[in-house]
């Protein structure tokens, strides 16, 4: 589930990568077949592609200066110091 919501939402929720490589086979074929296919003095029929779910570009933000590094001893600092 974290990956999925890393990618862009709960649709992102089981599309590993042979997923991925499944709908690609998918309309692979599908392209196959309206190029090598007979389809008589008609137009080839329109293959929808497969269904997959919208990647959410995230805005881009302006930053002015570059973010400072931070030492992994101002890290741990942080986490053992009581407030």
């Amino acid at each position: 589930m974290t990956v999925a919501l890393a990618s862009g939402g709960r649709d992102h929720f089981g599309w590993g990568v042979d997923r991925h490589m499944q709908a690609d086979i998918f309309d692979a074929i599908n392209s196959n077949t309206r190029a090598t296919g007979q389809w008589g003095k008609g137009k080839a029929p329109k293959i929808p592609p497969w269904p997959r779910p919208k990647v959410s570009k995230k805005p881009e933000t302006k930053k002015t200066k570059p973010a400072r590094r931070v030492s992994v001893a101002e890290i741990y600092s942080q986490f053992t110091t009581r407030r």
